[in-house]
């Protein structure tokens, strides 16, 4: 059980604050992310009212945040399902990161200091510790983690949204058809894009991003699997 779902079994079934729906929905990505909710999988609102103890109003709420993620899929009539990311969306994805993050690392490199180079250091050294102990939603998360923050050292906070929004995408995606263990990239590219970028050379920073960037999506294996009913009892039981 990961900690998200014990948070989310120890907080009173009473009581339905903002605490314990972000446990409930931490504890629901972590299970997407880590694929023990597979793509296609449908979640059931009473199902997962049942687990946690809450209203089916509070779990419609906690399912239109992660549809707002685009971890969930919301169809009328048919309700939620973990979304299904294809080959095709997966290129689209990658390609617009490939647009945008490269041509972001020149800006980043004339604006970046002593304090965002360490602090870019802390979050690439958290997941490479996330990743050795075995933790590969947190490792996932911490990338993206890690690729948002450079998007917002270049300054232009709309192509940082845009940014946040691809990677979050690019997790499921990651989550789904990467490799357990291995984000598909070597684990100190992070820390060698941090010096070209300290260095000032953000035309290096640039071609790294896009060899970067080309790793993961070239580490993915797009086998899609058939749609299932998950046991979450199991899943999210104690």
């Amino acid at each position: 059980m990961s900690d998200a779902q014990a948070t989310a079994k120890r907080v009173a079934p009473e009581k339905e604050g903002d605490e314990r729906h972000d446990a409930i929905y931490r504890a629901v990505s972590d299970a997407i992310v880590e694929q023990r909710l597979k793509p296609g999988a449908r979640l059931r609102e009473d199902a997962l009212a049942d687990v946690f103890s809450i209203s089916r109003t509070g779990i419609r709420k906690i399912l239109q945040r992660l549809a707002l993620e685009q971890l969930v899929t919301l169809t009328p009539r048919r309700g939620a399902s973990v979304t299904r990311p294809t080959a095709d969306e997966a290129k689209d994805v990658f390609d617009a990161r490939q647009l945008v993050e490269c041509g972001l690392m020149p800006d980043v490199a004339k604006r970046i200091g002593e304090k965002e180079a360490a602090e870019l250091r802390e979050m690439a050294r958290q997941e490479r510790h996330a990743l050795r102990s075995g933790q590969q939603s947190t490792a996932i998360r911490l990338s993206a983690d890690f690729h948002v923050r450079l998007a917002q050292l270049s300054g232009n906070a709309t192509l940082a949204e845009f940014v946040e929004r691809l990677c979050s995408r690019s997790s499921l995606i990651l989550a789904v058809y990467g490799h357990r263990g291995h984000l598909g990239c070597e684990s100190h590219d992070h820390d060698d894009l941090i010096g070209y970028l300290e260095s000032g050379n953000g035309e290096r920073a640039k071609a790294f991003m896009s060899r970067h960037l080309k790793a993961i999506e070239a580490s993915l294996s797009m086998v899609e699997e058939e749609e299932s009913a998950p046991d979450l009892q199991q899943i999210f039981g104690d």
